[in-house]
């Protein structure tokens, strides 16, 4: 059984001009905790990660509808990559300490989940949002 969730991502300094629209991510099983919560987006951001590595090499040319989907996703790319596979393992591990680190926020609707084991309190219209928060030197 599957379950979708909606999520949004910022990143401080960014998209500034343009609303963040809510992308759908299809999970295997609904996540109780904040700490399931970044391992199930990690394991399937990873599993498509893998994947483009199987697809065509060949480039073609994205359309108008395309563009302005993968802008509201936050990338405009083809979708190819070179390289090695993603460690499912080293991506959750990396996930995880950079949710400790404070690298990034969630949020579940307006309330921000503080801890790996806070409790996701599920509703019919949860839309979460991820803030990447940009580090400065100098």
């Amino acid at each position: 059984m599957s379950f979708t969730i909606y999520a949004r991502m910022k990143r401080i300094g960014k998209q500034k001009e343009r609303e963040l629209v809510p992308v759908p991510f299809v999970l295997d099983e609904k996540p109780k905790t904040v700490r399931q919560l970044i391992l199930a987006l990690t394991e399937l951001g990873v599993r498509e990660y893998n994947a483009r590595r199987e697809e065509e090499r060949i480039l073609t040319w994205l359309t108008k509808e395309q563009i302005e989907g993968k802008a509201a996703e936050g990338k405009i790319s083809f979708g190819v990559r070179g390289g090695e596979d993603a460690s499912a393992e080293q991506a959750a591990a990396n996930a995880l300490q950079c949710f400790e680190d404070g690298i990034y926020r969630i949020f579940a609707g307006e309330e921000e989940m503080k801890q790996l084991d806070d409790t996701i309190e599920w509703s019919d219209e949860l839309v979460f949002t991820f803030i990447r928060l940009t580090m400065l030197a100098g």
